[in-house]
């Protein structure tokens, strides 16, 4: 690896502050599952359960932020800065409509999805009292993906660390209040969680109004390209989240304990990947722009560099991570159980982070291309083979060890499929699209 090239600079100026918005996020669901963890155990079960599919809702709907991110920021290379104004409220048009359509069918589904997916007993009542508080949070939660793509795109990622810092201190003390002064239990954390997003939704909204645009008003040609890229990421995530809800629904059906150390390790794994997705940010922001100013070679050349600086990243999480599998998981649980199913799959968890730092840069490096099309067909792809070694691991009993295998596998499948993509260049169009 070279020490130094032309392009570092630039990468850190837009994963630096991505990198503090990205890592406050995940803060969410790690205070919850911190806080849930020492009420008790089926407290934390039904955190796994509930804040899995709640995340993934979240999650599938990240579109509103890459999508936003890829068309704004060739809009913003090829010095159409009007374009990307009206790109902004198209953006928030859309977040409102997700965000309440999938309120309404996420509190009508609540008690069969989860049952449906192994909930029962104290642990299945908990996981429902959690999901249907927490869900009113959802619209506001879309807002704010839309508002930090859009953001992104105009290379402004300042704005969005401050908001989403500011959103994580005050969810902080509202679940302190709710769990432990007001001993609202796991309904306290998550009130606390839905009000903290609501403030967060509103923050995010401005910024989407705040851009001068000729016309604010819905309008479907002008969602068009927007809407295309969604579409593909849309189906790109929801096979990867299908993967961690297969994942969730097969421990569950294995035992409360294997469920609560696979909510731990997961949820470190969505606040590390986030983490290593910086740079996939700096990758949207800088490929994007670069190729709707026409420059195809400074793109990849900067791509290859924010690979090398990922996967690196991703090393060294994987280094510190190694020796700590009997301290890091104590701070979400005490009870032994759970300590030693999260101590069997920690070295699984371990060393996914150097593959996983570098797919998440293909990803972004991808997305600012408006690569996305191939980026659906390979998760599905990848998704298909991770879903096959955990049905394997639920017939012949290969516990929490088995699922974190074949989640290692699909990473590794993904960074063959994407690293194959990056090389032939076929990613690097310019133009805007």
């Amino acid at each position: 690896m070279r020490l130094r090239s032309p392009h570092d600079r630039e990468i850190l100026r837009f994963a630096l502050p991505a990198l503090g918005a990205l890592a406050a996020e995940p803060l969410y669901v790690l205070v919850d599952t911190a806080i849930v963890g020492h009420l008790g155990r089926p407290q934390l079960a039904a955190l796994g359960l509930a804040g899995t599919v709640l995340s993934g809702a979240f999650t599938i709907f990240n579109f509103l932020t890459y999508g936003t991110t890829a068309v704004v920021a060739r809009a913003s290379g090829a010095g159409e800065h009007e374009r990307a104004a009206r790109l902004a409220a198209q953006a928030l048009w859309v977040s409102i409509a997700i965000g309440v359509a999938l309120l309404v069918v996420c509190e009508a589904a609540a008690a069969p999805l989860l049952r449906g997916l192994g909930a029962h007993g104290r642990s299945g009542h908990f996981a429902l009292v959690y999901f249907r508080i927490a869900a009113a949070g959802m619209p506001a939660a879309l807002i704010a993906l839309a508002g930090q793509g859009y953001l992104r795109g105009v290379s402004n990622l300042r704005r969005p660390l401050e908001i989403v810092v500011v959103a994580n201190v005050v969810n902080i003390v509202l679940e302190l209040l709710f769990v432990y002064g007001l001993h609202w239990g796991i309904a306290g954390s998550a009130a606390g969680t839905a009000i903290a997003q609501a403030g967060m939704g509103v923050a995010f909204a401005v910024e989407l109004l705040r851009p001068r645009a000729a016309s604010r008003r819905p309008s479907w040609r002008e969602m068009g390209p927007m809407l295309t890229v969604g579409r593909q990421i849309f189906v790109r995530t929801a096979a990867l989240y299908a993967s961690f809800l297969v994942a969730a629904s097969v421990l569950a059906r294995m035992g409360d304990a294997q469920l609560a150390a696979h909510q731990i390790a997961f949820e470190l794994f969505i606040f590390l990947a986030l983490i290593l997705d910086a740079v996939a940010v700096a990758g949207q922001v800088i490929v994007g722009r670069m190729l709707g100013g026409g420059d195809a070679g400074g793109a990849h050349a900067a791509a290859a560099r924010m690979i090398v600086w990922s996967t690196v990243l991703g090393a060294v999480f994987a280094l510190m991570l190694l020796p700590l599998a009997h301290v890091v998981p104590r701070a979400f649980s005490s009870d032994p159980a759970v300590l030693a199913q999260a101590a069997k799959l920690w070295t699984l968890f371990a060393l996914m982070q150097p593959l996983a730092g570098a797919v998440f840069a293909l990803d972004g490096i991808l997305i600012g291309a408006s690569d996305t099309r191939y980026l659906m067909w390979s998760m599905l792809a990848a998704s298909a083979i991770f879903i096959a070694v955990a049905a394997l691991s639920l017939t012949f009993g290969w516990g929490v060890l088995g699922v974190w295998a074949g989640l290692d596998v699909l990473i590794a499948a993904r960074l063959a499929l994407l690293g194959a993509r990056f090389t032939s260049r076929r990613w690097a169009v310019v133009g805007w699209g």
